[in-house]
């Protein structure tokens, strides 16, 4: 069983930053491409960075330039560094897989408001 546990999240004014931190475990953490998600309220779940085994990287429109996403597979780490952040950032914060999808953690919030 997989389990995800994000953190990192909370409450930021806009033009901040936030470190979020994704802890895999009970997985082969390093064989699997891995995402970081969103879900603002009323919106479905977007996948909106993700990484390869080999390190390479993906972003989605919205957040290139911004954000920056890293793996450490010693440790299962998945980490999203997040800069200028903008009020539509706002949302539910999540990590997975995204070849294959394990359970959902509980997510992060982050809320970006002045």
């Amino acid at each position: 069983q997989v389990q995800l546990v994000e953190s990192g999240g909370g409450l930021v004014q806009p033009g901040g930053s936030l470190r979020l931190s994704c802890a895999a475990s009970g997985s082969n953490f390093r064989l699997y491409a891995m995402g970081w998600y969103r879900q603002a309220p009323g919106k479905e779940r977007e996948l909106i960075a993700r990484i390869t085994i080999g390190g390479d990287t993906n972003y989605a429109d919205s957040v290139k330039g911004r954000f920056t996403i890293s793996r450490d597979n010693a440790k299962m780490t998945l980490v999203l560094q997040m800069n200028s952040l903008k009020q539509e950032d706002t949302a539910v914060y999540y990590c997975n897989a995204v070849n294959v999808r394990w359970a959902w953690g509980q997510g992060t919030q982050v809320t970006v408001s002045s």
